[in-house]
């Protein structure tokens, strides 16, 4: 009776906290649940489970494919843990979404030992285990699931040895493979002892292969750093390789640090993308601008003659003279070819524009807009467009929310921009759905949802004033499309600013 009370108020203690969190809305209690799913091995003659957790975002009939993960040693911790870490590393755009196929032991020293050792009684089925693996596992997953072909392999410990064992005898059959504290120590080495004869197959392969250990006397019986001395001497190009060693870390826990860094290497520049700035413009002779990159260039490559790029282009670098008109071309090329970017500019020979010789008695502090309602299903016809709804100035009071918000709206911006400074200017339209901004006759930029949400164009100006045009149109609600622009001075510390009040000349 005691013992019952005792776990009533627990469980009534448990609910209430649940339901705190819950209207907290500061945390979110969840339980990732797999689908069992079994197959009838003719290769193992035994019935196989496995469980598989697809993507949270994913839809039944949805068209969308994903990566795979196999775990080994599945139905344990190891899925658990792997399901938070790509959750996480997928929240961190590290890597896609990717569907987890746990694969349950019959009899692990039997699938996952690659020879036959005394005193290991069912041991050395590896090959018939990887031979299922490829010839029925996966072509079931990619039947029934819906993947996109392309897998990754994780194994801890007798898995991480296999997952070696598949590495140097399968490269095609896993993009990565990840081994967390591997066991090469299994017969005297026999991994590294094939490690010669096997490594030169995988010349081009375009594979990668990750081993995470520990550091010390536990970490140093695993063998592990033979096999790091072998890859450094024998790795072959298209073989991308890492071993991390973990300090302070026992041969269980170094699975997290292994998971997560394995993950992220198998996938490394996939949160990288390939996009420049300015993306098009105009290039006077003799005077060079600067290409500007703000991510990461360490998977990014480019040409200046319009082809694309490979690994044997330039390296990109933060920033890129070009003196001559011609295409630029980025590209972001990570190991998973599917998942590489690629950005394109167009840069034109051209004379510095010439400014207007009379402003027409117009007035600092503001552009004028006038906003139109319309049942357009397509870019309007800008030129035609009457009885705006609004109209007004774009001066200090000025703000994008305060016209009404309702689909089908067209605005129009226009008025003369004054320039004070002789020299490159670069002009940036964002959070737009469709739009185009000429100087002058000349169109510089056009953005188009969904895909162009981000444009930009640089120009050679003079000291004068320039006539301005912004037209945009949204279908739907919530863009608040946004024109800034960056003055010569400003170019040492790439500083992007709203066009000043005081610059911008309207019609009184």
């Amino acid at each position: 009776m005691k013992k019952t009370l005792i776990f009533l108020m627990l469980s009534i203690l448990t609910g209430s906290i649940v339901n705190t969190v819950r209207a907290q809305d500061t945390v979110v209690r969840k339980i990732d649940y797999g689908k069992i799913d079994s197959l009838g091995s003719g290769v193992l003659k035994e019935k196989r489970l496995f469980e598989v957790f697809l993507p949270k975002a994913y839809k039944a009939g949805s068209t969308s494919k994903y990566d795979v993960l196999y775990v080994l040693d599945g139905g344990n911790p190891n899925t658990g843990l792997i399901n938070e870490i790509q959750h996480f590393l997928e929240s961190e755009s590290y890597m896609p979404p990717t569907i987890i196929v746990s694969i349950l032991n019959t009899d692990r020293n039997r699938d996952l030992t690659p020879t036959k050792v005394k005193d290991w009684e069912t041991s050395g089925g590896a090959d018939k285990f990887l031979l299922f693996i490829k010839s029925e596992l996966i072509p079931y997953i990619n039947k029934k699931y819906p993947s996109n072909g392309e897998n990754t392999l994780w194994g801890h410990s007798f898995g991480g040895l296999f997952v070696t064992y598949a590495l140097f005898n399968e490269p095609q059959t896993f993009k990565s493979y990840i081994a967390a504290d591997p066991s090469l120590w299994w017969d005297n080495c026999y991994i590294q002892k094939i490690a010669s004869d096997k490594l030169p197959a995988l010349a081009g392969s375009n594979v990668t292969f990750f081993m995470g250990g520990r550091d010390g006397e536990g970490g140093r019986s695993m063998k592990i750093d033979t096999m790091s001395t072998i890859l450094q001497k024998l790795a072959p190009a298209g073989l991308t390789w890492k071993s991390m060693v973990y300090p302070d870390e026992t041969h269980g826990s170094v699975r997290l640090k292994s998971i997560y860094d394995g993950l992220k290497f198998s996938y490394r520049g996939f949160n990288n993308k390939a996009d420049f700035l300015p993306m098009n413009g105009i290039i006077v002779k003799n005077k060079p601008i600067k290409i500007w990159y703000f991510n990461d260039t360490a998977t990014v490559y480019y040409t200046v003659d319009g082809t694309v790029p490979a690994v044997s282009s330039h390296k990109m670098q933060k920033e890129v003279s070009l003196t001559a008109a011609g295409r630029f071309t980025a590209k972001n090329i990570i190991s998973r070819s599917r998942y590489d970017h690629i950005a394109t500019g167009d840069f034109v020979d051209g004379e510095t524009l010439k400014p207007v010789s009379n402003k027409k008695n117009m007035k600092p502090g503001g552009f004028n807009y006038a906003y139109y309602e319309g049942n357009w299903d397509k870019w309007p016809a800008f030129k035609s467009l009457k009885n705006p709804v609004k109209t007004g100035l774009t001066d200090a009071a000025f703000n994008l929310d305060k016209i009404p918000e309702k689909n089908n709206h067209a605005v129009i911006v226009e008025g003369f921009l004054e320039t004070k400074e002789e020299g490159y200017y670069v002009f940036i339209l964002e959070d737009g759905e469709e739009a185009k901004l000429y100087l002058g006759n000349k169109l510089l930029m056009k953005m188009t949802a969904p895909n162009n949400q981000f444009s930009s164009y640089i120009v050679p100006l003079t000291k004068g004033f320039y006539p301005l045009r912004l037209e945009s149109y949204h279908q739907k609600q919530g863009y608040k499309l946004k024109l800034s622009y960056m003055t010569p001075g400003m170019m040492q510390h790439i500083n992007f600013i709203p066009i000043p009040l005081d610059l911008q000349y309207h019609k009184p």
